[in-house]
């Protein structure tokens, strides 16, 4: 593995194709065995510094249309503390259906599980078939895995009934020195990004697109009003910058002064402190208080003028859903994914049908989307929000941010990159949105 970083950190990948690749690599793993590890808990006491394991574990078998990439860096995803504390359930379940479908697909099915749904790096090795990619390509991956045998995939690859993330249903993911993916998962690297900034749009900027901006989503449109609830978070801001890239206006909803103040920075102007507010839109465990919902719908009319939101970009699901539905205006759309409060919404639904709101569900992004999302990063129209980076023996550390929302934006995880700031080779374009991507950091 030594020589492979020492190539790729000296810009010399011609003989990538040559160099041997290690029987096995470091990985970030959970472990079947300890599956109940955290049984009876709740869940923000379950401890992903105790779950995650930094194991050296053996280089899977490259299938044809796969790549085998080094990974230098990688990204935190909500995705991962849920592996990480076995929620809502484990990830075993996921490895074992999917390694009954095919003799390859029980490669995936072990007895640990390599996580990580974002990863930027170099092609190291890719199976037969493959024309597209070749080793030494520089890349980003996103994390859709799709088989793409049944026809009801083929409009839409999210609808693929052998649909999967890449990383939290499959095995092999980024949080590594090496990953493997299907090479209809890899897209350019942005060369004007480090390693670092470069993994971490992946999984949450193509969410946010297709969540949003895509026909199958929200299908914003310029002059729209869009409630972003957690707007400086790793979803939401990209989220808030889709909204100000595409002529709508976002009502950004944070939890600080801090966090408020990095979305003026990213130029939204319509901001809501929730803390300051004192909402609270649930008067016991089990009662939501509609008087909440509609004193949060008035501080919204007041910052637009009198406008309801068109979109509500929701994804902390059960404690604000019904919130999110009573403020939507009239024939408005509600487009949720993740849940990370929790997954069994309430919502009054008088204030749903009576006024034709839809609720949309989005996950993730088809290959398209994603491949779309990338290239405004590449273009420079969207910046990466990584706040601060960890090395890989301490992911668990940086899972644990995530877990208790003590970040901002996206965490970082250096894997074969021995520090940040690394591979940049287009400094001219870094240095006209060196603001833009530095927003974030020390946060």
């Amino acid at each position: 593995m030594q020589d492979i970083r020492d190539a790729i950190l000296a810009d010399d990948l011609a003989g990538i194709s040559s160099m041997t690749v290690p029987e096995s690599y470091r990985g970030i793993t959970v472990h079947a065995d300890e599956a109940d590890m955290f049984a009876g808990m709740p869940a923000q006491e379950k401890d992903p510094r105790k779950s995650l394991h930094l194991d050296e574990v053996p280089t899977p078998e490259v299938a044809p249309g796969e790549a085998l990439v080094a990974v230098m860096a990688s990204a935190i995803n909500y995705n991962t503390v849920w592996t990480s504390i076995f929620e809502p359930v484990s990830t075993f379940g996921f490895l074992k259906r999917y390694g009954r479908i095919s003799d390859l697909a029980k490669r995936h099915d072990l007895p640990y599980h390599v996580v990580g749904s974002d990863l930027a790096g170099v092609v190291l090795k890719v199976g037969a078939g493959v024309q597209m990619w070749k080793p030494g390509d520089k890349v980003v991956a996103h994390c859709l895995s799709v088989e793409l045998e049944s026809p009801a995939g083929h409009d839409d690859t999210m609808m693929d009934p052998e649909q999967r993330i890449w990383g939290f249903e499959t095995n092999f993911g980024g949080l590594a020195d090496m990953a493997l993916v299907k090479t209809n998962q890899l897209m350019p690297k942005p060369d004007h990004l480090t390693w670092e900034e470069a993994a971490s749009p992946g999984l949450v900027n193509s969410t946010a697109y297709r969540q949003l901006v895509s026909p199958h989503g929200a299908n914003m449109t310029q002059g729209d009003v869009v409630l972003i609830w957690g707007a400086s978070g790793g979803l939401g801001s990209y989220a808030t910058q889709f909204a100000l890239n595409g002529g709508a206006t976002p009502v950004c909803v944070v939890s600080s002064p801090e966090k408020a103040e990095l979305c003026r920075k990213m130029g939204a102007e319509l901001i809501i402190d929730r803390s300051a507010e004192g909402y609270k839109f649930w008067s016991d465990p089990e009662t939501q208080d509609p008087r909440e919902w509609k004193r949060f719908g008035a501080k919204i009319r007041e910052l637009t003028g009198g406008d309801d939101p068109d979109i509500v970009f929701e994804h902390p699901g059960r404690e604000t859903f019904g919130a999110s539905v009573y403020v939507a205006k009239r024939g408005g759309t509600i487009v949720t994914c993740a849940s990370t409060s929790g997954f069994m919404h309430q919502y009054d639904n008088r204030y749903l049908w009576m006024n034709l709101k839809r609720i949309i569900g989005s996950h993730f992004a088809n290959y398209k989307e994603a491949y779309l999302a990338n290239r405004l990063v590449a273009q420079g129209k969207i910046h990466p929000t990584v706040s601060k980076s960890y090395a890989l023996e301490d992911t668990g550390e940086a899972a644990n941010d995530v877990h208790h929302n003590s970040h901002q934006g996206k965490v970082g995880v250096l894997c074969l990159a021995p520090e940040e700031g690394l591979g940049v080779t287009n400094p001219e374009l870094r240095e006209q949105h060196l603001e833009g991507i530095n927003r974030f950091r020390g946060q």
